[in-house]
């Protein structure tokens, strides 16, 4: 990996913005890679479109945008509308097929995987707030852009009140994203 970029898209309120932080911290701090994140929400904020970026790369990031995302995480129908332009050749979707449908044509090669984060969140671990936790295990699983280490190390750090519920979270997210890697869409 020299420099990866992923777009993580969904709706204000789903914690696509804290996704990105906790993964790139967790690079950064724990994996030790050089990290850039940004974002970007429309002015109705929570419920609206939302994206958050990460540059994770190996060697100091000159660009902090991600002009051609590696990789979209994708949790909302409105975000993927609006964001998944750009998508790499060869790069990777991963979708929460609970809300997301693939609906445009994808640049040649991309490979899709359908999470069911939503439904894990709200059935096997029983808060639909942990979606997007649900979604960083899948990412990780699927990508190795990050170690689980480093997310574990990092929700511990950021939600200490909180860590059973979000290691539940995260390993239901890591086996869902290995079981995508064995039949991608």
């Amino acid at each position: 990996m020299v420099r990866y970029g992923v777009r993580i898209g969904g709706f204000g309120g789903q914690g696509i913005v804290t996704m990105a932080v906790v993964i790139g911290e967790a690079s950064a701090l724990f994996d030790k890679k050089y990290v850039v994140q940004t974002q970007s929400y429309g002015p109705e904020a929570r419920g609206g479109a939302s994206k958050s970026e990460i540059v994770i790369s190996d060697e100091e990031v000159d660009y902090p945008k991600v002009l051609a995302p590696d990789v979209f995480v994708v949790m909302s129908r409105a975000a993927y509308l609006e964001y998944v332009h750009g998508l790499k050749e060869n790069g990777i979707l991963i979708i929460d097929s609970d809300l997301v449908k693939v609906e445009t044509e994808l640049p040649k090669g991309v490979k899709v995987y359908s999470i069911p984060a939503t439904r894990i969140a709200d059935q096997e671990v029983r808060s639909k707030q942990t979606a997007n936790v649900v979604m960083m295990g899948a990412f990780a699983a699927i990508t190795k852009a990050v170690s689980i280490e480093g997310l574990r190390h990092q929700m511990e750090e950021r939600w200490p009140k909180f860590v059973k519920i979000n290691h539940l979270a995260l390993d239901l997210g890591i086996k869902a994203g290995e079981k995508a890697l064995e039949a991608p869409s």
